[in-house]
């Protein structure tokens, strides 16, 4: 189990996800700049988070699963 929180990683993605942050959050740096550059892979990447962290299994760098 991670230390960290899917809350704060949803509210970071609502915010501020087309600049990475929650990315960042997650300890994923390399995926985090991408988002930076692209703008969240114009969208889709953005797309396919929300769906993640809302109904999958988001992760930090090392693996661990982000619980409510």
């Amino acid at each position: 189990k991670s230390d960290k929180n899917r809350l704060a990683l949803f509210l970071l993605y609502f915010f501020l996800g087309f600049l990475g942050v929650h990315k960042f959050y997650q300890g994923k740096v390399g995926l985090g700049v991408v988002y930076l550059l692209t703008m969240g892979f114009c969208g889709i990447g953005l797309f396919v988070d929300f769906f993640v962290i809302l109904l999958g299994n988001p992760t930090d760098s090392l693996g661990r699963k982000i619980e409510w």
